[in-house]
């Protein structure tokens, strides 16, 4: 084989690989899960999240909170992020090229939590959130376009769960969580001088994971809770076949060697997370709360890789340095009067990545919460949420270097931020509940 046909096969071969390693996008929050999805958390930064339980939306983050809850119980929500950021300053870009813009931009949301009555201790509630992942979409002629062009990872939850009243003082509650998911990734391939410009490899599909979540609530006086939930881990198994564009004589090598007809497999897996949350009513109008969480982030470092077809099928598992990831928030509701309920909160993410691991297509870091809201009572059995949300980042480092064909691209994000904005619509067939004092009158 000459020297150019055994450098091409191992260019070709490892920018196949890397497209299939750096899935995960633009992320905050510690890692790629959200407590924000259009509920009245984004005004509270997530305090209280397995104590709270003042609508339907417990049914999630603590489904044996649902016991508190009068009749029939519905919520929905609607949620945009904005990602702020100037784009990524390289410092040391030999394969040239630009920021890449604004790689998040505008994403949309939505949720929906329904809670129905079976009698005084039992309740069942079905939810639906998009609670996992982000993506990112940097512009043409990004200068690290050679590691990622486009990637996006999301998970749609879907929750049945069940609660029951043990006495007065416990609750306890659980069921499924079943994720849809969606990859797509998109990676340029420096072909050498071989083609007319980029090469680009891109690849996606959906699949589903049925996971967990285990609930307790103990009241040990009115107006005073705690709460603890659990997430089992969810494993999610994609299948695909890549395909090429724009490789010109690049592509008659790949043909060659079979890599363009190869299907992939690969496995991940949702990390398994555990919430424990206070509240606590200091009158009928103001209360106070906080949570501590962690999340098992360097599980989901591991992706188990799978190439099928050709002569010579490879499996293996590639392993990222993530950390584990810590959360501690706190917050206050208080009710100006009958009709109006405001709440704040701040939190703190810890990072899943330390600077020197963090790479550009999961430029993460510890984050910064900041939530403010107000709630609006219609009337006894509606109430409205106004929420807002800024989660700051602030610089972000890189420093990558991979072989020729991808080069070394070294710089950072500067001032990273996200703002969340959430409108809720509650209803309850007995009424809401509306902050501290309990049940709207």
């Amino acid at each position: 084989m000459s020297v150019y046909r055994r450098v091409v096969v191992q260019v070709s071969v490892g920018a196949f690989l890397l497209a299939l390693f750096l899935i995960p996008g633009m992320t905050h929050a510690g890692g790629l899960f959200l407590t924000e999805f259009g509920t009245e958390d984004v005004a509270l930064a997530g305090a209280g999240w397995a104590a709270r339980a003042q609508d339907a939306s417990t049914l999630f983050k603590n489904p044996a909170g649902m016991s508190r809850l009068e009749g029939n119980q519905f919520q929905g929500g609607l949620q945009a992020l904005y990602f702020q950021s100037g784009g990524f300053s390289g410092t040391n870009t030999p394969q040239g090229g630009n920021g890449g813009g604004n790689p998040v931009g505008v994403v949309p949301g939505a949720s929906g939590f329904y809670v129905h009555s079976l009698g005084k201790d039992f309740k069942v509630g079905l939810g639906m959130l998009g609670n996992f992942g982000l993506g990112l979409k940097n512009d043409q002629g990004f200068v690290g376009r050679y590691y990622v062009k486009q990637a996006t990872l999301v998970g749609i939850t879907f929750a049945p769960v069940a609660s029951y009243r043990v006495n007065e003082y416990i609750s306890i509650g659980g069921g499924p969580n079943v994720m849809v998911a969606y990859l797509k990734n998109t990676v340029n391939i420096n072909t050498l001088g071989q083609g007319n410009g980029d090469g680009q490899l891109y690849l996606s599909d959906t699949t589903a994971g049925v996971g967990g979540q285990f609930g307790i609530l103990v009241e040990p006086q009115k107006g005073t809770r705690v709460g603890v939930t659990y997430y089992s881990p969810i494993k999610l198994d994609f299948s695909t076949s890549p395909t090429f564009s724009n490789l010109g004589t690049f592509g008659s090598t790949l043909q060659g060697n079979g890599l363009l007809t190869r299907n992939i497999d690969l496995g991940m897996t949702v990390p398994q997370h555990v919430i424990l949350s206070g509240y606590h009513e200091l009158s009928d109008r103001w209360a106070v709360m906080g949570d501590f969480g962690w999340e098992d982030w360097s599980d989901f470092g591991k992706v188990d890789v799978s190439v099928s077809g050709g002569a010579s099928p490879t499996s293996l598992t590639t392993t990222s340095n993530y950390n584990d990831t810590y959360h501690v928030g706190i917050g206050t509701q208080y009710r100006l009067n009958p009709e109006w309920l405001l709440n704040g909160g701040f939190a703190y993410d810890s990072s899943m990545v330390s600077a020197a691991d963090r790479t550009l297509a999961a430029p993460v870091g510890a984050t910064y919460k900041f939530g403010l809201g107000a709630n609006w009572l219609m009337n006894p059995k509606v109430k409205l949420g106004f929420s807002y949300e800024l989660a700051y980042i602030g610089d972000m480092a890189i420093s990558q270097n991979r072989s020729l064909q991808a080069g070394e691209v070294t710089g950072a994000y500067k001032d990273t931020m996200m703002h969340f904005f959430a409108f809720t619509m509650n209803w309850g067939s007995q009424g809401v509940i509306f902050g501290p004092g309990g049940q709207a009158s």
